[in-house]
């Protein structure tokens, strides 16, 4: 063999190797350790969810993943506080809760995990205040929830709460309702919104605040048995003094009541992946419609707004 064969054929060997490396490469058939293992409608990611909404998010999940079978959304539910927290947990996709980031956590959030973040309020949610099916009173003006909730009330009842600091419906309560005063000790904390309807449901003098979406859909088997054990309270109309509304979606939508406040999706991903996809349903018409079926009321999208009161 001569050597200009011999160099000819070193070339090609050369080039072989190449073109069979990129191959290998670009055919490979796992994803290299930083390429993205999900996409829009397909993986497993892992989100965190405000407990008070885990009702609806779970019917949000249930539908999303029976629309894409490659797609396992694992909810992680917890108070408010510790949701909150997980902004900074890089494998948590998305928050879900009843705010979202102020301007200096996206700005740290960007700077520490190297994100970009986005957020936008999904539906408006209600606080139920419920009693005991037997209880004597069922209508209360605000006046009388503060004097409830800071131990000034001459009735003897018993506010009840999913938690005494770090959930939402506590923050809500101290930031929107009380403007400063803290909770009286006679407050009592259940463990979660199940907890606080458990304990209504036995406790003649207790007044229970949990978000509506417990107690809101008729079309849910467990939330009309709910209802078999509670009262859904009316509250004093904030304009309208002696007229008591229930946290029914028009009275939401038009803030005829009083306790109202947004639920938020918080997204943290840095390609167009599975949280992307779910972000984009929760806003969308089906992922609306969900919100609007359990009594939230959506955000995104326009229905036909329930007027009916709820269930006494």
């Amino acid at each position: 063999m001569n050597r200009r064969m011999s160099s000819n054929i070193g070339k090609t060997f050369g080039w072989a190797l190449i073109l069979g490396a990129w191959a290998l490469a670009g055919c490979g058939g796992s994803a290299g350790p930083d390429e993205p293992g999900d996409t829009l409608d397909s993986g497993t990611i892992h989100i965190s969810v405000d407990e008070s909404f885990r009702p609806v998010i779970d019917s949000e999940i249930r539908v999303f993943e029976a629309l894409h079978r490659g797609a396992h959304i694992v909810a992680h539910y917890k108070p408010e506080a510790e949701c909150l927290k997980d902004f900074l947990v890089d494998s948590i996709r998305m928050v879900i809760a009843t705010r979202g980031f102020t301007e200096p956590e996206r700005l740290y959030i960007n700077d520490s995990m190297n994100v970009d973040v986005r957020k936008k309020v999904l539906a408006y949610d209600a606080i139920a205040v419920i009693v005991h099916p037997g209880a004597p009173d069922s209508l209360f003006t605000m006046q009388e929830l503060k004097d409830l909730l800071t131990g000034k009330s001459a009735k003897k009842l018993r506010p009840v709460f999913d938690g005494l600091k770090a959930t939402s419906t506590v923050r809500f309560v101290i930031d929107s309702v009380l403007r400063g005063p803290g909770l009286s000790p006679n407050v009592t904390a259940a463990e979660s919104s199940e907890g606080v309807i458990d304990y209504v449901s036995r406790t003649k003098d207790a007044v229970g605040f949990i978000g509506v979406s417990w107690v809101g859909n008729r079309q849910d088997t467990t939330q009309l048995s709910y209802l078999d054990k509670v009262r859904v309270a009316s509250i004093e109309h904030p304009m309208l003094p002696r007229k008591y509304v229930t946290p029914a979606q028009f009275n939401i939508f038009y803030r005829r009541y009083p306790l109202v406040r947004d639920l938020v999706a918080t997204l943290k991903e840095r390609h167009r992946g599975l949280g992307r996809g779910f972000y984009n349903f929760l806003g969308d018409e089906r992922g609306q419609l969900i919100f609007n079926r359990s009594y939230l009321m959506p955000a995104t999208q326009d229905f036909t707004i329930r007027g009916a009161e709820l269930r006494e």
